[in-house]
């Protein structure tokens, strides 16, 4: 029997890419994003390719009580989520003092409390079941302070820190935890945090949503605790904990600063 995997943030960039992804492993999909248009779009994409069954859900995640209108839908389809991938995050750019705070809060209801709440509620069906993974989608920027995107970075140091503690607490249970950690990548993110003209981004060449889903696929399916992906991502997580935080926090300010 086809296990199912529900991705939330799956109407582009990485959770697209995932989707298509699990679609190939023929695991059935439940697609949650904002865009009912897009998501149907995807489905037809999926059921036609790989034969697998797909619930779209449009919703946005931001709002508190989506998470449990999701858990809820879903128990009345009588689908058992073997996988869940909390994908949906977005960032912003700018002096804290400038920055919009209803979009700060958006972001924090996003990035933090709708991960943790469908967390929450999966996990403990994922536990009775003694099988289940989850993947929550991080950042290297988990890692230290970000000046120029202080509430982003503090979002996404969240997400590891809660990740790797509950990956901890559910030893034995058959149920998995991986903190996705990708660099910039190649997707919306850039615009939607209008930073396009940042240092981090600008002129570079970022990797593919492509080859980051792949490669957290087969973290997760490793169950893999921390997965940072890229050698040179993986430098800068290590060297973050020895150097001088002072030194980490410039630094970051420098490269984050818009071009002129």
């Amino acid at each position: 029997m086809a296990k199912t995997a529900l991705i939330t943030g799956a109407s582009s960039g990485i959770g697209y890419e995932l989707a298509k992804i699990f679609a190939r492993q023929k695991y059935n999909l439940v697609l949650v994003a904002r865009s009912e248009n897009k998501l149907n779009e995807i489905a037809a994409e999926l059921k036609k390719a790989h034969g697998v069954d797909v619930v779209v859900l449009p919703k946005d995640v931001s709002l508190l009580a989506s998470s449990q209108e999701i858990y809820d839908t879903v128990k009345q389809k009588g689908i058992d989520v073997e996988i869940l991938v909390n994908n949906a995050g977005f960032g912003d750019f700018g002096f804290f003092t400038e920055t919009k705070w209803e979009k700060e809060l958006e972001m924090i209801n996003l990035n933090m409390t709708a991960l943790t709440a469908l967390t929450k509620l999966f996990v403990r069906d994922m536990v009775r079941r003694k099988s289940g993974k989850i993947m929550n989608v991080a950042s290297t920027a988990s890692f230290q302070p970000g000046p120029l995107m202080a509430v982003y970075y503090a979002t996404k140091a969240y997400v590891l820190s809660f990740s790797e503690a509950i990956s901890n607490e559910l030893q034995g249970t058959g149920v998995t935890v991986t903190a996705l950690c990708p660099g910039p990548t190649e997707s919306g993110f850039q615009n939607a945090a209008a930073m396009n003209d940042s240092k981090l981004v600008k002129g570079k060449k970022l990797p593919k949503s492509k080859d980051v889903a792949e490669y957290a696929y087969k973290a997760l399916m490793n169950g893999k605790v921390v997965a940072v992906h890229g050698l040179m991502n993986k430098i800068m997580a290590q060297s973050v904990r020895y150097s001088p935080r002072a030194v980490v926090r410039s630094l970051v300010r420098a490269m984050s600063e818009r071009t002129h």
